[in-house]
């Protein structure tokens, strides 16, 4: 009653507070704190815990350690526990018994055990003895959780007495107990010799999993005893447990941290061990290899492992994962990796794109003028693969393919020839971004390799009748008008686009018998208009003349559609593509230029002349004529129009400019994408600076006597690493310094900051925590909280702190997406004088978007088509001080760390304007679209728009926040 009696007084006064603020014109919540394990869930738990019914009672305690899992604590619980549930024989109750105990707070507010804790020991006790070995293996198994010393210690003779029970369930069990409580604070007095009976057993087990327990005890408890019984043992190692090996790499990996001197011994044994059975032993001794050694001998055979499982594992990430571990050995061994790039290259094996395209990225950077060729000629097997249509995703893989040919023949030339036409096979694919690849391919040979013009443009010519994508055919067109330079290749050209194109016009005025509706009211009427002559256009596309007295009517103009063997260019203008017919005259234009200079005969180029007016006429009537499926644009009329000109009135300025400087910036354009690649390579470079006062240690004045080979390599490369400084290490205390957040004032009784650390999808907060006072800080607890895609790992730990003392107290969160975060909190703790909890509110925490994006490249292309597919679009307002276009863009790119697509020959000068794309990728695989589009005004300010569109939603919004941040300043 006293509940309800307190609900109805909250409820009244909440009616109360409502009223109130109606006349304020304010809304407000209440939140009325509901505690779920009290009394109603409580009471229907301890109800069915006093029943017979064993599922009954089993539905019962999951519902208590749900309860329990959820924060509460329902204390009226246990003593019903203690008398219906512990005598019980049932097997589930028995384990959920334990998880219960598990659970439960044991001790009070000063540490001290609880106690009717001396229940459950007794209890504990007599499930050790029990006869059934499931429950003494579980209860075994609990007291591994248990962290109070107090509840252990009576239970130490009966964890001995089962390291040498007859089922190994149990002893496996009891090995672990026994690490345990030798872990605890005073532990190692509860079992004095416990390593003596551990190494003892470990002699005389047979079970495998008892062995890796008992193993792992020593090693983790006394390591030298571990590593004695390891050296004893070497040649059995290759014999043992899968579990067991695995205990051994670890063992390995410690000993060679601590003593780096001894390391030769122990790498021995890893290469013994390259040779089990097991994949996952096999991948741990690879990844122990290239921590311990940077011997040639050692990468290389690391290296060919991770090959080896790379084509014998059929699971797709573990593929990845190998990747990326080949990935790491290129940055750190090139050399040794440019070996085995074939190897890499079978994974391409794989049907899954993400293990292609990262097996290609890898053996790109692997490329060296001794493999390019069998390089190549594995790509132009897969090439060739992809022409059967049996696999999925054909169409992406061969563009995947045809983009690391591209990649080869622009580093090393020679290569070009031997792919360049196997390649001009595919510019007609029904995959249009393959296409393109090709076409930039091929435009880019053509410019770069002056030895395959002609044969690319012969090629070219020959098969430029199979391209059916608008958007391949201008780029085809221009290489045509820019590197047709012969007399035979002009003519070719010019041809080949008459061929395509079909016969003219492209609409015809037909006559016919009877006159419609529409030619009735053309028709003349007066004797002035019967007189009257008016031109037409005949079906071949001359003009003629025709009296209106011969009573012919006209119908409406019909477009003479193309068929499935009429030209590509022609199908394509008939369906209103008239940027293409822009591409065509200014090709013919081009064309018709270079044969004035290379044909004798004026009747010849006068006649072409009038053949590419004539087409240039007819796609501007195409583009006028209301059967058209769309008008023509303005911009490709303005564009006809100034070729018509151009061939009627020749001259040779703009002979120049047509022939000359299109070209130059085509070359231009490739010089500097080739700086720009040379840059990124050097950025990728790293480069480390030796101290004066390094020592370096010469191997070649030591003793070499019963040193492997394998030793040897390796002194040779840690002196190579000490002399070019690699070990130096690359973090500056200044940087560190900057990343110190203060959480508390200076005047508060506990003071702390934060040393926050951002790694990919990790944050790593070490807080250090200053008393302040003369008293200890008892229960002291960090309560940290996030808002956003963050998410806190670790459970806050309660510590006691002496007076004026520090202490540092490390917690992680787990980033799950690019947004920006808050991480925020407190610090509880209480003190002997005053029992009340004291809080000490800390500073927020706000995790930056840019320690989650970086720089990243892609083509102007794939940028195009991400663009157009992303939904979600941030557009930001420039609002800025700053009046230099230029110095706005670099200011941007600055504080959003991104990477500039667009050329600097492209936003170079002062006209004004300015439109710059940029890109970004983070580290979850998100890409980054930015678009800035500014003007200058008249009077010196800067106006426009900067865009962003992502795949998310919280990448778009939290750089759009950045931007709005800040584009203000220069600073």
């Amino acid at each position: 009653w006293y509940f309800f009696l307190s609900f109805e007084l909250i409820s009244f006064l909440h009616l109360r507070f409502d009223a109130a603020l109606e006349k304020m014109d304010k809304s407000c919540t209440l939140l009325v704190h509901y505690d779920k394990g009290t009394p109603a869930v409580a009471k229907e738990i301890k109800e069915a815990l006093e029943g017979n019914d064993v599922e009954a009672k089993v539905d019962a305690m999951k519902k208590a350690v749900m309860l329990l899992l959820n924060g509460e604590t329902i204390p009226q619980l246990f003593i019903t526990i203690i008398r219906y549930v512990l005598p019980s024989e049932d097997h589930t109750i028995q384990k959920l018994l334990l998880l219960y105990l598990e659970l439960i707070e044991k001790t009070d507010s000063r540490g001290k055990v609880l106690p009717e804790m001396i229940l459950i020991c007794q209890n504990l006790r007599n499930n050790l003895q029990h006869p059934n070995e499931y429950i003494r293996g579980v209860t075994l198994r609990f007291l591994c959780r248990l962290k109070e010393t107090e509840i252990v210690e009576p239970l130490t003779p009966s964890v001995l007495q089962n390291l040498e029970h007859r089922h190994p369930f149990v002893r496996r069990n009891a090995i672990l107990a026994i690490m345990s409580i030798y872990k605890l604070p005073n532990g190692d007095q509860l079992f004095v010799d416990a390593p003596e009976m551990i190494e003892k057993a470990l002699s005389t087990e047979q079970d495998p999993s008892a062995k890796r327990n008992a193993f792992l005890m020593l090693f983790t408890c006394a390591e030298e005893r571990a590593v004695n019984y390891l050296l004893s043992n070497v040649d059995k190692v290759s014999d043992w447990n899968e579990s067991l090996q695995m205990v051994v790499l670890e063992l390995i990996r410690s000993v060679c941290k601590t003593k780096p001197a001894e390391k030769g011994k122990y790498i021995k044994i890893i290469i013994s061990l390259l040779s089990a059975t097991s994949s996952a032993v096999i991948y741990e001794c690879a990844g122990t290899l290239v921590s311990l050694s940077s011997a040639p001998t050692a990468i290389r055979a690391a290296a060919n492992t991770y090959c080896q499982l790379l084509l014998s594992q059929s699971d797709n990430n573990v593929k990845l994962i190998l990747l990326d571990r080949l990935s790491e050995l290129k940055s750190l061994h090139r050399d040794i990796m440019v070996e085995l790039i074939i190897d890499v290259l079978r994974a391409l094996s794989s049907p899954n794109l993400d293990i292609r395209k990262k097996t290609l990225d890898i053996a790109l950077d692997l490329i060296t003028h001794h493999n390019i060729n069998e390089v190549v000629q594995m790509l132009k097997k897969e090439v060739v693969k992809t022409q059967s249509g049996e696999l999925e995703k054909n169409g992406e893989y061969r563009q995947m393919l045809i983009q690391a040919i591209h990649a080869c023949a622009v580093k090393f030339p020679e290569v070009a020839s031997t792919v360049v036409h196997l390649l001009m096979d595919f510019l007609g694919d029904s995959n249009v971004a393959s296409a393109l690849d090709v076409v930039a391919f091929v435009r880019e040979i053509i410019e770069t390799n002056p030895k395959l013009r002609v044969s690319i443009i012969t090629r070219l010519l020959d098969t430029f009748y199979q391209i059916r994508a608008g958007k391949v055919c201008p780029c085809a067109l221009w290489i045509i008008g820019e590197y047709c330079l012969s007399l035979s290749e002009v003519e070719s050209g010019i041809a080949t686009i008459k061929q395509c194109l079909g016969e003219l016009p492209f609409y015809s005025i037909s006559e016919e018998s009877e006159p419609t509706e529409t030619s009735k009211k053309i028709q003349p009427t007066s004797s002035a208009m019967v007189s009257s002559r008016k031109p037409v256009i005949l079906a071949d596309g001359t003009y003629a003349t025709q009296s209106a007295a011969s009573e012919i009517t006209f119908s409406t103009p019909a477009v003479v559609q193309g068929s499935v063997t009429s030209g590509n260019l022609r199908t394509l203008l008939l369906t209103g593509d008239f940027f293409l017919g822009a591409v065509v005259a200014c090709t013919l234009t081009k064309l018709v230029l270079r044969l004035e200079e290379v044909q004798p005969s004026k009747t010849e180029v006068n006649k072409t002349v009038t053949q590419a007016l004539l087409i240039m006429v007819s796609m501007l009537q195409l583009g006028q004529s209301p059967a058209s499926p769309h008008p023509i644009d303005n911009d490709s009329y303005e564009r006809i129009v100034l070729c018509i000109k151009l061939l009627c009135h020749r001259n040779d300025e703009m002979k120049k400019i047509w022939l000359e400087s299109c070209r130059q910036s085509f070359v231009k354009m490739i010089s500097e994408k080739q700086l720009t690649e040379m840059a990124e390579l050097k950025a990728k470079t790293q480069t480390t600076n030796a101290q004066p006062d390094d020592l370096i240690d010469f191997f070649h004045l030591k003793s070499r006597k019963g040193m492997s080979q394998l030793e040897l390599e390796d002194q040779v490369q840690d002196d190579l690493k000490r002399a070019t400084g690699e070990f130096t290490k690359d973090e500056n205390d200044a940087n560190k310094l900057n990343r110190i957040l203060q959480l508390t004032g200076f005047s508060d009784p506990v003071y702390a900051e934060a040393y926050v650390t951002v790694h990919h999808y990790d944050i790593a907060l070490e807080v250090t925590v200053i008393n302040r006072t003369k008293e200890t800080l008892q229960n002291m607890c960090l309560e940290l909280a996030t808002m956003g895609d963050l998410k806190l790992v670790e459970r806050p730990q309660n510590y006691s702190l002496a007076p004026e003392t520090s202490m540092q107290i490390k917690a992680n969160i787990k980033v799950s997406s690019t947004e920006t975060g808050v991480i925020f909190g407190n610090i509880v703790y209480e003190t002997s004088n005053v029992m009340e909890r004291n809080v000490v509110v800390l500073n927020d925490i706000h995790i930056d978007i840019m320690d989650y994006i970086s720089p990243a490249v892609c083509s102007e292309a794939a940028f195009r088509t991400m663009w157009a597919e992303f939904e979600w679009e941030n557009k930001v307002a420039v609002n800025t001080t700053i009046q230099n276009e230029r110095e706005f863009l670099d200011h941007i790119i600055k504080s959003t760390n991104m990477k500039c697509l667009t050329a600097p020959s492209a936003i170079e000068g002062e006209c004004g304007f300015l439109a710059a794309n940029l890109y970004a990728k983070s580290v979850f695989g998100e890409d980054a679209l930015v678009n800035v589009s500014i003007e200058k005004q008249t009077d010196g300010a800067l106006s426009g728009y900067i865009r962003i569109r992502s795949k998310t939603q919280g990448i778009a919004l939290s750089l759009g926040d950045k931007i709005t941040l800040k584009q203000k300043g220069s600073s």
